[in-house]
């Protein structure tokens, strides 16, 4: 497949219906207009407050993405996709200047005043009373921007995988936040895929889909 060959999105069913783990990928780049699609898609996922609070890092240069496959126990399809997506989370966002994120609100019509100052003040209580759980709290957004990527990608005829196996103080060190309170949230590696589609299919639904109380299954 030629990376600039121009595709038909998928609507979005279809993409959820469709997706599944690449574990192998063809080195083929991802050309840098389709990147920048894809990275504007996956910002546009929601998060609490709108406070944005991820860290996205694209590792494409060769010998960072070898650094990175180490750190996450040699998986190799970290090499081979043209693009690994690290998305760590800062549990500290919601205390930090967020009149960008007022300000962009109020000129997008969104927000009114009112709106921003109560923001003003109900996100500082928010967060304050997360306590322990604002790490939690914020991968909780980086994965929903996650989930986006992966969608997304599918839809514009790129492949995913989801990797939940790496060793976080070494991830955070390639990635320059060594020093940070950062959470790394997940890693995804963007590509072409070098495998087949294969379904390995999904539970009954009234396996563990309830109405109201567990147990009480979801007849389908």
């Amino acid at each position: 497949m030629n990376p600039t060959t121009q595709i038909k999105p998928l609507d979005v069913p279809n993409a959820i219906i469709q997706r599944r783990s690449i574990k192998t990928f063809k080195t083929d780049p991802i050309a840098p207009e389709l990147l920048q699609q894809l990275v504007e898609l996956t910002i546009a996922a929601p998060s609490s407050f709108n406070i944005q609070d991820w860290q996205i890092v694209l590792v494409q240069d060769q010998a960072q993405k070898a650094e990175l496959a180490a750190a996450a126990w040699n998986q190799q399809q970290i090499i081979q996709a043209p693009v690994t997506f690290v998305f760590a989370a800062d549990p500290n966002a919601g205390e930090g200047d967020l009149t960008p994120v007022y300000e962009q609100a109020i000129a997008n019509e969104a927000w009114n005043e009112g709106t921003v100052n109560y923001f003003k003040s109900s996100i500082p209580q928010f967060q304050a009373g997360l306590g322990d759980k604002r790490r939690e709290y914020a991968i909780k957004n980086a994965m929903i921007a996650a989930t986006h990527l992966v969608l997304a990608a599918e839809s514009l005829g790129l492949s995913t995988c989801f990797m939940n196996g790496w060793v976080e103080a070494q991830v955070k060190e390639i990635i320059g936040a060594d020093d940070s309170d950062l959470a790394i949230a997940v890693l995804v590696p963007v590509g072409y895929a070098a495998e087949p589609r294969l379904n390995p299919g999904r539970l009954p639904l009234s396996h563990n889909v309830s109405v109201g109380k567990i147990g009480n299954s979801y007849q389908d």
